[in-house]
């Protein structure tokens, strides 16, 4: 699982350079076009050294600029499937001109362009700058740019990278957010541990009742506002989360890291569709042969 959400992207090579280890040597990353500059190709230059085990990408509506470059040729090229929200949408080349007092002009020159022909920059004419930026309206493809993958699978441009499958994270219900906001958890573990000088965590600790009842006085006498309904509607919730911070001070930051990311829906979600990514690849394997041996054929 190669997870981009909340990538704003980074430097273009860079974004090259990571495709390259999923993509065949020479494969297409990603192209720019203007009206006053020739068109330029980047390539893999670095290849998957034939492991091609199946891949699942997961964006959102965070995912930007050269993690749209990685996700969309990956996409393209069915290497991988595309899981999560429309992707942001920003795909501009930009020349900066130099004017008086250390300052310049930044001058949008080109576009990027996935494997297929897509045009990865959103559409920003006759809108504010607010609008663009927190107002993006993500959820509908954009069948002006209509394109087809290397297995003849439709893809939409023009908008971001629109994925194979759409999942959105469920939100924080009022209890959830009102224990986030003032804290509770961090504040929970702080006294947990700060109470008990030889507290000690076993490897593979689960949050039992005695520590889901003591988080729920603590609650209470922190002022958070519940009824038994919220706090037992959320026992899982509460469960995953206690365990989720007290690793922290418990074992280390990293070990709280891989518990939240096996804690994470998308994630989950990410696992679930590995054989969707697998037949992916196998389909497209099996689609080139085919091409190959019509043009040997024709030969």
């Amino acid at each position: 699982i190669l997870d981009l959400r909340g990538n704003p992207g980074g430097l273009l090579n860079e974004g090259v350079e990571v495709a390259g280890h999923f993509l065949k040597r020479n494969e297409l990353v990603v192209s720019h076009r203007g009206r006053a500059q020739p068109n330029k190709n980047y390539f893999a230059h670095s290849d998957n050294g034939g492991k091609e085990y199946p891949v699942v990408v997961l964006v959102n509506r965070l995912s930007a600029s050269a993690a749209e470059i990685v996700s969309g040729a990956l996409q393209d090229h069915d290497r991988a499937w595309v899981l999560g929200e429309n992707t942001f949408g920003k795909g501009l080349v930009q020349t900066v001109f130099p004017l008086s007092d250390n300052t310049g002009l930044a001058l949008t020159t080109a576009h990027y362009y996935t494997p297929s022909g897509r045009l990865i920059q959103r559409d920003y004419s006759n809108i504010s700058f607010l609008d663009y930026y927190y107002h993006t309206n993500l959820e509908s493809k954009n069948t002006a740019d209509v394109k087809m993958t290397d297995s003849g699978r439709t893809v939409y441009g023009g908008g971001g990278i629109s994925p194979d499958e759409k999942y959105s994270p469920p939100k924080l219900n009022r209890f959830q957010i009102e224990v986030e906001r003032k804290y509770a958890p961090f504040n929970f573990s702080a006294k947990y541990f700060g109470s008990r000088a030889d507290a000690k965590l076993p490897a593979g600790w689960e949050p039992d009742e005695n520590v889901i009842n003591a988080f729920h006085d603590f609650l209470l006498k922190s002022g958070v506002e519940f009824t038994e309904g919220e706090f037992t509607e959320n026992h899982d919730w509460i469960k995953k989360r206690l365990k989720r911070e007290m690793y922290i001070t418990a074992f280390s930051f990293e070990e709280s890291e891989r518990v939240r990311i096996e804690q994470d829906p998308a994630v989950l979600k990410g696992i679930e569709a590995m054989p969707k990514a697998r037949a992916l690849l196998d389909n497209a394997k099996k689609l080139l042969v085919q091409r190959i041996n019509r043009q040997d054929q024709q030969q």
